[in-house]
C-alpha cells in the first residue's frame, strides 16, 4: 500500500474546535444484531398497525489518507440510489431535502451526530481499504492503552525490525532507531499523521506480542462494533485482503472518536520523528480546512484513494460533528491519482454540507 510522501516543515496544529463527543452507541434489543432490526406492533381499539423494520445501530463516517516516508508512487463498484435506510443508521429526513454531490464511483457514507445518517452511495461490498486500516489500529492499542488527551501515555522501546522497516522503498514508513524509547503517543501520531507502516507494526508487537495476535484483537473489536463486512489480515493496510465497507468504517469512526486522545493525534497537523530530524505533514490535506479535524487517509494501487474525515458544524446553535468516509476512488491507477480523487470527492461533500446543513435543519 504505497502512498505518497509527505513534504516536511508543516507547523504546528492549532487546538481543535470544542466539540461534544459523539453520543454512545444505541444498544440494539435482545435477539437482534447491528444490522437487524426490530419489528414491533402497536395495537389500538380502531386498528392493527404493523411498523417497518428500523436499523437499530448508528452509522459511522469514513475518510482515508495516504502519506509517508521513503514511499513509493494508490474492481471498480458502480453507484447505485441510495436506500431510505441503510444497514447502519437511518437516514435523517433532513437528507432528503440536501442534494450533496455524492462521488460517481465507489462508496460513500455520510452521518451527523445528533441527527443521523445523511446518506450512502455506491454498493456496500467490501473493497480493500489501505491505510485506514490505520483507524482500527490505533483504537485497539488505545483501548488497551488508555490515556488522556494531552498525556504521552505509556513508554515503547523501538525493536530492530522496526528500525530496519524505516528503510523501505515500496511502503510508507517512518524513521525509529532500535532500542529508543518513544512515548505511546509519539509512535500514535507517527503511524497516523504520515502513515508509517513499520510504526503500526511496532505497535501491534508492542501490545500483543505478535502481529498476528493484534489482527485477532482487531477482528473482536470490529465484531463487537456490528462491522460485519470487515475482515483484517494486517495492522498497517499492506494487505489487499483487508477489505471493508464505508458504512463499517463510518462505524469505526463514531466509536473512536469518542476518545481525546483519538481525536488529537489524528487532528495533528505535522509530527517530528525524534532522533531522526524529520517532519511530516499530515497525509489528510482536508485538514484545517472547513472545520476538518481528521480523520485517516490510504491509497494503493488495488484499494483506489480512501479517505475518512471529520469536520463540524454548527446547527440551530449546536455544534455537531460531521463523518465521513469515501473508499474505492480510482481504483487501479496510481496511488496519487486515487488519494487526488478521495480528497476531490470529500471536500465536496464537506462544503456542500456545511453550506445547506443548517437550512436544512429549519426546514426539517
Amino acid at each position: 500500500m504505497p502512498d505518497t510522501p509527505a513534504v516536511p516543515g508543516s507547523p504546528a496544529v492549532p487546538g481543535t474546535p470544542a466539540v461534544p463527543a459523539p453520543a454512545p452507541d444505541p444498544v440494539p434489543a435482545a435477539g437482534s444484531g447491528f444490522r437487524g432490526g426490530l419489528r414491533v406492533r402497536f395495537r389500538s381499539r380502531l386498528r392493527l398497525r404493523r411498523s417497518v423494520l428500523v436499523p437499530l445501530t448508528a452509522a459511522v463516517v469514513l475518510v482515508a489518507g495516504t502519506g509517508g516516508w521513503y514511499a513509493a508512487g494508490g474492481g471498480r463498484s458502480t453507484v447505485g440510489p441510495a436506500p431510505a435506510d441503510g444497514p447502519g443508521e437511518r437516514v435523517a429526513p433532513l437528507a432528503r431535502s440536501l442534494h450533496l454531490p455524492w462521488p460517481r464511483e465507489g462508496q460513500a457514507s455520510v452521518a451527523v451526530e445528533g441527527i443521523g445518517s445523511l446518506g450512502t452511495r455506491g454498493e456496500q461490498e467490501p473493497v480493500p481499504i489501505a491505510s485506514v486500516t490505520k483507524v482500527m489500529t490505533a483504537y485497539v492499542i488505545l483501548k488497551g492503552h488508555p490515556m488522556r488527551a494531552d498525556a504521552p501515555g505509556e513508554t515503547v522501546v523501538a525493536d530492530r525490525q522496526a528500525a530496519d522497516e524505516s528503510y523501505s522503498s515500496v511502503e510508507t514508513t517512518a524513521p525509529v532507531l532500535a532500542g529508543r524509547e518513544y512515548t505511546q503517543r509519539r509512535l500514535l501520531e507517527l503511524m497516523m499523521v504520515p502513515s508509517g507502516n513499520n510504526v503500526a507494526r511496532l505497535l501491534a508487537r508492542w501490545d500483543a506480542g505478535g502481529e498476528k495476535e493484534f489482527v485477532a484483537k482487531m477482528n473482536r473489536a470490529a465484531a463487537g462494533l456490528g462491522m460485519h463486512a470487515t475482515t483484517y489480515t494486517g495492522v498497517s493496510g499492506m494487505e489487499t485482503t483487508t477489505r471493508s465497507t464505508a458504512d463499517d468504517q463510518l462505524r469505526l469512526a463514531r466509536a473512536a472518536m469518542k476518545d481525546p486522545a483519538f481525536r488529537r493525534i489524528v487532528a495533528t497537523a505535522s509530527v517530528t520523528a525524534p532522533g531522526a530530524g524529520v517532519t511530516f505533514r499530515n497525509t489528510n490535506k482536508l485538514l484545517g480546512r472547513d472545520g476538518v479535524i481528521g480523520l485517516k487517509t490510504g491509497s494503493s494501487t488495488p484499494a483506489g484513494g480512501n479517505l475518512v474525515w471529520a469536520t463540524t458544524q454548527e446547527v440551530a446553535g449546536v455544534p455537531r460533528l460531521v463523518l465521513g468516509v469515501v473508499l474505492h476512488q480510482r481504483a487501479g491507477t496510481t496511488p496519487a491519482e486515487g488519494s487526488a480523487a478521495a480528497h476531490e470527492v470529500s471536500h465536496a461533500l464537506i462544503t456542500a454540507i456545511r453550506a445547506d446543513l443548517p437550512a436544512a435543519a429549519k426546514r426539517a
